[in-house]
Formats: C-alpha cells, structure tokens, sequence
C-alpha cells in the first residue's frame, strides 16, 4: 500500500542535511501524528509528522527540549519546522519495553524496576515549565467515560452527580501534588524505550506533560492498558517507588488508587471515542483489561463517592462483562 509523504518533506530533510535520505512509515498512534524512520548510509533518525490543525509539534519540542537538558533521555531534536509540523529526532532503535519483554519476559522485574527508577529521578527534578493538572481537567478526563462509553451503551445517566462525586474523590489529593512533579501523563510500556542493557529509559509519547501528583506516571505504568501487569508485581514496584521517594505509603496508596480510577475511567472513553469518532475499533478489545482495573481501584475506600455513583449508574451485567460488548 502506498504511503502519502508529508507536504515539504524534501525540502525540510535537504535543510536538515538529510537529503535523498529514504523514509520508511512506521505504525501510527491513536492520534493524528504519523512517524517515520529515515534512512541515509548508516544514519537513521525519526520523522514525526504532526500536521496542523489537528497536530501541534510545540507541545513535543518544549517537553524534549527540557528533558533532554535536565538529564532525562528524551531524544535529541535535530530539525524542526512548526509550520508544516515536520520533527526529526535521534532514533532510539527497536527495542521496546513491550515488544522486549514479549519475547523476554524473565526480564520483567529488572526493567518494571528501571521504569519506575527514571521516575524516581524524574520526581526528583524542579517541575518543568507545564501548566498544572488541575481538578478541572481531570474532571475534563474523567468526564470522557459519561460523553462515549455510555452513550455507546445506550445507558442516560446522572451526569451531575458522577461530577459531584469525582470533585469529592479527588479534592483530598489536590494539596498533595504542590508544588508537583513533572507528569508525562502516557508513560506506559509502549511508550518506553530500552537503552544501554536495558537501564536508561528512552522517553515518547510526552507532549501532553503537565506539573501534577507524583502517583499518576506510576499508576500509568503499573496498570497499563496495553499490557498485563500482575497485582504482585504491580505491589512490589509501588512499594519499591514508595521506599525510593519516602512517601507515606497509606496515603500515596489512596492517591494511587484516586489516580488509577481517573485514568481507567478517562481511557475506556478515549477507547470508545477512537471506534466511534475516528474509525479504530482496534481499541475495543483493551476494554475489558482497562475496566478491570478501573473496577479493582473503586474498591479503595478513597473512591467511595465514584464507586456509589458506579452502582447506581452502570448496570452490573455490563460491570460483570468487563464493560460490555459494542455495536456499530
């Protein structure tokens, strides 16, 4: 199948001296960016093509730019150009935290623990320059499950009350993250490089970075919606977080949970949005993991307000079915 280049391409890789380089696309994402691995003798870099008005580079280029000079191996930028959205970067390889540890999964403890060791360093850090995750865009995020899954489950809901009931829920952990710590907000399995025998962490998928709760890059990890992530191991690397930064373990345990309800919520939304808005119906089948999840940190106590609305709301047949099944 051919492959429609990005408009300007030649010029833009002529005036970053990669002239008659060839492009090779790679698998997209669930956004409008496309990537590219570009080819020149033994020289390979990434092109990412983040086209206007559905894409804007910016948000990439500051977080990279900052990572990058604050010790965090996010790759080095090599050319950009606004306008046309064109980025090209250093090319971290092939090796996959995923894709590695599907075909080596002994190693799963040592590289979950580097993962959760470059947050570790990450909070250490004075927060970037990001805006704050506040409690009006988690509210933004959560709200995603009542305006798609439910609407595809023909389900009319009391949408006032699941915003009264997240307020409640997440309005304790809103001091705790000040002055907050960068939050990449997509740190996942898929979005984490292996460098140097598996002990740096190349960082992607970062653009959407905001200064937040210091649990929510953690939880991201550790119950990711694209991969199994076991409750011991899960276990041992929050507490291994736990014993790194020195955090009141009970406590940060609540946030944990307050976080992970948030995000599973906001992703099956997102996953329904993506079949019913853009056409993926791809992500249909991470459902049932995500909803798992979602349903193991309602039962914290933190989550009490959200879990009555759940109850009240959501039939059990479909909670019991992992979500549910979707038709067109």
């Amino acid at each position: 199948m051919s492959v429609t280049l990005p408009d300007g391409l030649s010029t833009f890789l002529e005036t970053a001296g990669w002239a008659d380089a060839a492009v090779e696309p790679l698998a997209g994402d669930a956004s409008f960016r496309r990537y590219f691995r570009v080819r020149k003798g033994e020289r390979t870099a990434m092109l990412m093509d983040a086209p206007p008005p559905n894409e804007d580079p910016r948000p990439f280029l500051r977080a990279a730019k900052w990572l990058d000079a604050n010790g965090m191996r996010a790759p080095h930028v090599l050319a950009e150009n606004h306008d046309r959205g064109l980025v090209l970067l250093e090319d971290f390889g092939e090796a996959r935290m995923r894709d590695y540890l599907d075909q080596w999964p002994d190693d799963e403890r040592e590289v979950y623990r580097a993962a959760v060791d470059t947050l570790v360093a990450l909070h250490a850090l004075p927060p970037g320059p990001f805006l704050d995750y506040n409690l009006a865009e988690y509210q933004r995020e959560a709200r995603l499950f009542v305006d798609w899954y439910c609407p595809a489950q023909n389900l009319y809901v009391d949408g006032n009350g699941y915003t009264a009931a997240w307020e409640e829920a997440l309005s304790p952990l809103l001091g705790r993250q000040r002055p907050g710590v960068t939050v990449l907000r997509d740190y996942h399995a898929e979005n984490i490089m292996l460098l140097n025998a598996l002990q740096k962490q190349g960082l992607l998928d970062f653009q959407d970075a905001l200064i937040g709760h210091p649990a929510y890059d953690l939880v991201s990890l550790l119950q990711d919606a694209r991969r199994d992530v076991s409750p011991q191991l899960e276990a041992e690397m929050f507490d291994h977080y736990v014993r790194a930064t020195g955090k009141p373990a009970e406590e940060f345990l609540a946030d944990y949970a307050r976080l992970g309800a948030q995000r599973n919520a906001k992703i099956v939304g997102i996953f329904v949005r993506l079949w019913k808005r853009d056409g993926k119906p791809r992500y249909l089948d991470l459902i049932p993991r995500v909803w798992g999840l979602l349903e193991r940190d309602l039962a914290h106590p933190a989550l009490a307000p959200v879990a009555q609305w759940f109850e009240a709301n959501i039939p059990a047949a479909l909670r019991q079915a992992g979500g549910g099944s979707f038709q067109a």
